[in-house]
């Protein structure tokens, strides 16, 4: 099969720039990589369609073509749409209907077209609404995480409604997702728990009915088990050692550097919550005595003599962290490091698990969590939110290969990373053994295939109603209503 993954945010590149530096460069970019390469492995013919743009800022992607290397059969290739330069996806809107007209165009003059196409994000999904509308060609929709649910945590009101719209897009963004879920042929969902929490938001319940049934299938994303390799005594790069080395030497107390580590490696992002794990490390005394705390903080060189470089929300998020770190004295327990890669992020891991060190994600809700089973898969034990697909992921019929915590409790979060720490050899094999047994991109994409391969059979001529602002935009305005009604 042709198959395309439609991604007009974030942009990939062959040495995957700017990941977790950069809000609109997350998760998704790894689950689109991972995946899109599985299946070129697996024979068949794969094109993950970015957005192409000149911006001396971000000179990875002015260039048409890219490729990944060592990867047959899977190219990247760059559309361009709106000003030549990069855009945050909340202001990739209006130019999506371009996009699409610039992606038609451009198979056309390849002289092929595809067989199916798949849909990232509620601007993917959109992307593929029209496509579908112009080609009648079929689709799949992967919402990773929904506009909804965001405004809900945000605690949204009619007071503060507009206020975030503005910032967000959040009415676009929804009226895209509804249109995305509404014309799919697919909904690819990480959990079920997915599918019953975000999609039957009363925001998404109208775009079904009984002529027009949801098709979910639940397949769980992967670690690369290549990249993510348990740590075997010499594969860790010799640099990246001394660069941890270093670090922990000018960061952590001499008495203290053989303890554990407690890493946290997400992007900085309030609905992370950082600050609830740094508060939880320092009300407990007998955690700090038993290991430091370690946060990822991509392109900070030095965070306690300098983070002036950082985004406006994470300087927010640094400044509530050294708040806590100087008020109760953290100085010699806590480092912070860059890393700037995959390869480094593994380097990372490996290096912590031959020092009996754990990983935890204390965000306030997870839609599935792949960086828990990345961690796993190098031997880290993993403390994690209950809250969101991480619940499944790490519990299965009363069996648990890893810890969940309650993320609003900072004692709670305390307790399960003192579990973690107490039970290591316990959780370091449960975990990888999880990942091995259930998360791997080729189980992954072997289930992608399958149920495309079903929905492509299946897909019948429908008269699709995008709404006017996607296609004419100077011409017409959001109809946001169904927002209002919903948070009056």
């Amino acid at each position: 099969m042709h198959l395309i993954f439609l991604n007009p945010q974030g942009n990939f590149d062959k040495n995957d720039s700017y990941w977790t530096m950069h809000p609109d460069f997350g998760g998704q970019l790894v689950y689109v990589k991972e995946i899109a390469c599985s299946m070129a492995k697996l024979g068949h013919k794969i094109d993950i369609i970015t957005r192409r743009f000149d911006d001396n800022n971000f000179p990875e992607f002015k260039d048409q073509f890219d490729e990944y290397d060592g990867i047959e059969n899977l190219r990247i290739i760059r559309i361009p749409c709106g000003p030549n330069k990069f855009l945050n996806k909340e202001l990739l809107w209006e130019y999506i209907n371009e996009w699409t007209d610039n992606i038609i165009k451009f198979y056309e003059e390849d002289n092929s077209m595809f067989d199916f196409m798949t849909g990232h994000y509620g601007d993917g999904g959109l992307a593929c609404a029209i496509l579908k509308s112009k080609l009648q060609i079929g689709f799949s929709f992967t919402g990773h995480s929904l506009g909804a649910q965001k405004l809900d945590k945000l605690g949204a009101n009619l007071g503060n409604i507009e206020q975030l719209d503005k910032k967000y897009q959040f009415t676009k963004r929804i009226m895209a997702e509804r249109l995305a879920i509404q014309y799919s042929d697919l909904i690819f969902v990480s959990t079920s728990q997915e599918q019953t929490e975000q999609y039957t938001h009363p925001l998404y319940l109208s775009t079904t009915n009984n002529s027009n049934p949801l098709k979910f299938i639940i397949t769980p994303p992967g670690a690369n088990t290549n990249v993510f390799a348990p740590y075997s005594g010499n594969n860790v790069e010799e640099k990246m050692i001394i660069r941890i080395e270093n670090i922990v030497k000018r960061d952590i107390s001499k008495s203290r550097e053989q303890l554990p580590f407690i890493i946290s490696a997400s992007r900085l992002d309030p609905k992370k919550n950082h600050i609830g794990l740094v508060k939880a490390y320092a009300n407990n005394e007998e955690l700090q005595s038993k290991a430091n705390l370690l946060i990822s903080v991509r392109g900070i060189k030095n965070a306690f003599e300098d983070y002036s470089n950082a985004y406006t929300e994470e300087k927010q998020i640094l400044d509530e962290i050294f708040e806590t770190i100087n008020s109760s004295n953290l100085f010699g327990k806590i480092m912070f490091i860059s890393i700037n890669s995959q390869s480094e992020l593994a380097d990372t891991y490996r290096y912590l698990t031959a020092r009996k060190s754990i990983f935890t994600l204390t965000a306030l809700y997870e839609p599935f969590g792949l960086a828990p089973i990345e961690a796993m898969s190098t031997g880290l034990p993993a403390v994690v939110t209950k809250y969101g697909g991480p619940s499944e992921v790490l519990e299965e019929n009363n069996e648990f290969y890893g810890v969940l915590v309650d993320a609003f409790d900072e004692n709670d979060i305390a307790i399960g990373l003192l579990k973690a720490l107490d039970n290591y050899e316990y959780f370091k094999k449960q975990g990888m053994r999880r990942v091995l047994e259930k998360y791997t991109w080729l189980v992954t994409a072997k289930m992608y295939l399958k149920a495309i391969e079903g929905a492509i059979t299946n897909i019948k001529a429908q008269k699709i109603v995008i709404d006017d602002y996607f296609i004419n935009p100077d011409n017409s305005t959001v109809d946001d209503e169904i927002i209002k009604v919903q948070y009056k």
